[in-house]
């Protein structure tokens, strides 16, 4: 792991695309502003966590190959 050390209005770069500023510092919170293409999803980790355990519920609930085609000649 790289440790930065930044003051506020500082900036780290990641890749070409990608820039964490330090905003504000309140104690034991720091405010950051991140730059970054509407293309990569930016998220805090714990709301990263429960997305991806969501995730893994959600797929735990798929139908199988053999349950869509019963399914589909039901509906034939």
């Amino acid at each position: 792991m790289l440790v930065l050390s930044r003051n506020i209005g500082e900036s780290i770069i990641i890749g070409d695309h990608i820039e964490i500023s330090v905003l504000d510092v309140q104690g034991d919170t720091i405010k950051l502003g991140i730059e970054a293409p509407r293309s990569l999803s930016v998220h805090r980790k714990e709301v990263y966590d429960e997305i991806q355990a969501a995730n893994r519920e959600a797929s735990k609930h798929l139908p199988t190959a053999e349950q869509l085609i019963k399914l589909r000649h039901k509906q034939e």
